[in-house]
């Protein structure tokens, strides 16, 4: 493995570049074996434990791929950062924000015992399933299809095309979540939920199922990364307001309850999924020296090898490491 801090300039060529991310997943896909894959919704077991891969897509169009790049996944919890962009851009913020909180909670992303306990008047942020919910339940149209449309053109306008729903992911979601469904029925008995809450949960699974790539996940960090411009065409897709909100809540709530360690560590925001995808990125950066990405980056990675908090294990090593290499770091 390639060892001590990378000195870039400009002269450094792409080639030089890639070799350094070859060599380092293909030391960190070792760590795959300390994880291990998503089982409490069935289809995800079939996931290759092994897999590991790396995209890394530049302000300035420079591009970076290692590892397992061409394996689909569905995106899972990451959707509920974009799920979170479409009801602000389509309620509003103060809206959004009057009925979903952006606190950190210390707690599982499937728990309800806060909730309870605590007696909430609203869910402590959106990333985690209770707020992810409550915000599926904001989003305008009365049936799934309905709501799930402006987040489907959100995300066709940043990859170039749009995604598919993966329905075999989506059935078995649907059957076997049967927290995801308590969760509902204590929402739906508090008065969270503006919406029926069959077509609410049948939303959010879907929204979850929905399959992309390591390169999708690069191009939406990267557009979150310019505040919500898209560096090539200038076009703001997000505005600015509500892309800073979301990269500031994937920063503190975007991994779990593990993403106080995340950002002491790490240092970018970032966003897990249960099929083992991150997204990450890293916003322009001032330095004295010249650096890979200084002009801001978005990160996607796929890892299905999961930790104890439902993060890919070999994932977060990987980034920790590179984004330790090359002062990704926002801090």
């Amino acid at each position: 493995m390639v060892q001590g801090t990378v000195n870039w300039n400009t002269e450094t060529n792409q080639e030089w570049l890639q070799n350094y991310v070859d060599d380092w997943v293909s030391f960190y896909r070792k760590h795959t074996a300390d994880g291990e894959v998503a089982s409490y919704i069935p289809i995800l077991q079939e996931a290759n434990r092994d897999h590991l891969g790396i995209t890394i897509i530049g302000n300035d169009g420079m591009r970076v791929s290692s590892g397992d790049v061409e394996v689909p996944f569905t995106i899972q919890s990451i959707s509920k950062v974009f799920s979170f962009i479409i009801a602000c851009m389509e309620r509003g913020v103060s809206y959004i924000l009057d009925r979903v909180d952006v606190e950190p909670t210390g707690e599982a992303f499937n728990s309800i015992m806060h909730l309870e306990m605590q007696q909430l008047k609203k869910p402590f942020n959106p990333l985690i399933n209770a707020g992810a919910i409550t915000v599926t339940s904001m989003l305008p149209g009365k049936t799934s299809d309905e709501k799930l449309k402006p987040l489907f053109d959100l995300m066709e306008k940043i990859i170039g095309y749009r995604p598919a729903l993966n329905v075999d992911i989506y059935e078995s979601e649907r059957d076997s979540s049967m927290r995801n469904r308590a969760i509902g029925y204590y929402l739906l008995e508090t008065g969270f939920l503006e919406s029926d809450m069959n077509i609410t949960l049948e939303t959010y699974f879907k929204q979850c199922s929905i399959e992309v790539t390591l390169d999708d996940l690069a191009k939406m960090g990267m557009i979150l990364a310019n505040d919500g411009e898209d560096p090539n065409t200038l076009e703001e897709i997000i505005p600015r307001q509500v892309a800073r909100l979301a990269k500031a809540l994937m920063l503190t709530c975007g991994m779990y309850d593990a993403s106080g360690k995340f950002a002491a560590y790490v240092g970018i925001p970032a966003k897990s999924g249960v099929s083992g995808g991150i997204i990450a990125l890293s916003p322009p950066r001032v330095r004295d020296e010249e650096l890979p990405f200084i002009n801001g980056c978005g990160i996607g990675v796929y890892g299905p090898a999961l930790d104890d908090k439902g993060n890919s294990i070999a994932g977060i090593r990987l980034l920790r490491h590179i984004a330790s290499q090359w002062d990704l770091s926002i801090f």
